[in-house]
């Protein structure tokens, strides 16, 4: 039987270096450890772990040119969080049990702190290393996933700029792009990096895509208490109920493990479809 968290382990363990490596450069000095600080406070990196599964899903070619784009795409994640936990949008004072961005070092210094990670994220992407034609795709793929018709697209929503979300067709579209987006960012760009042939691209797409949804459902379950009130954002646990949601998930779980017939080295993103859903924080 697969073990993810063998899996999983040693690629954190990479990833986490190489995060703690970046802004060694930067000016002012102190800006440094403010970067650094959201991306050091632990976390499942569920984005640039499935990057890096689709990547060896396909049994593609050099492992480095996977690593710019799982990096990447926990950078834009990291920096959605910290502009999330600021007052004027979700006001949060912790994260994973630490003291949030803008309660260490001010809402101005937060603020940019996002800015400096979501630009670093398409610097990696240009590395010289990298085949500039993966380099240009990664870097079309990441910028419409994370931007007005993917993440911000649906944060916009999830705020109310397209007036109350009631019904779950509304809801399912917002979170396609405020979670799914980088979800199936993270995904196709560990498949381009592989060299997906078009077929499994378009498998781990559909893979992608029912993650990304299940992922939101089963945090809807998760937070289902804490969301409960009239002045908590939009759920699918307000619309469907806790077990109408975890069916969804349930289902959508399994039309993503369906999707991986199409590529040879499954194991891991097969074992990450099932997290989604089966845990518990």
């Amino acid at each position: 039987m697969f073990d993810l968290e063998s899996w999983a382990a040693p690629r954190r363990e990479m990833l986490q270096q190489k995060m703690d490596a970046l802004f060694a450069d930067a000016w002012p000095e102190p800006f440094r450890a403010m970067c650094l600080h959201s991306l050091q406070t632990g976390g499942k990196r569920m984005r640039p772990l499935l990057t890096l599964a689709a990547f060896e899903a396909v049994d593609g070619g050099n492992p480095e040119h996977a690593v710019p784009a799982a990096l990447a795409i926990e950078l834009v994640h990291t920096y959605s969080l910290v502009h999330d936990d600021m007052p004027c949008m979700d006001d949060d004072a912790e994260r994973r049990g630490k003291p949030t961005t803008h309660v260490l070092f001010g809402d101005d210094m937060a603020l940019l702190v996002g800015d400096a990670l979501l630009t670093e994220a398409f610097r990696l992407l240009t590395d010289p290393a990298l085949p500039p034609e993966l380099a240009i795709a990664q870097v079309r793929e990441l910028s419409t996933s994370a931007g007005y018709l993917g993440m911000v697209g649906g944060q916009a929503s999830d705020l109310g700029a397209g007036g109350p979300v009631t019904d779950v067709e509304t809801l399912t579209r917002l979170h396609r792009g405020k979670t799914g987006g980088l979800i199936r960012c993270a995904v196709r760009m560990g498949a381009m990096a592989g060299g997906a042939k078009p077929m499994q691209l378009q498998a781990l797409t559909h893979f992608a895509e029912a993650v990304g949804l299940a992922f939101q459902l089963a945090d809807d379950v998760l937070d289902a208490e804490e969301d409960a009130g009239s002045d908590g954002p939009p759920s699918f646990v307000k619309l469907m109920g806790v077990e109408g949601t975890n069916a969804k998930a349930r289902e959508l779980a399994a039309q993503a493990r369906g999707a991986l017939e199409a590529v040879p080295q499954a194991d891991a993103l097969e074992a990450l479809a099932l997290f989604t859903v089966e845990r518990k924080v």
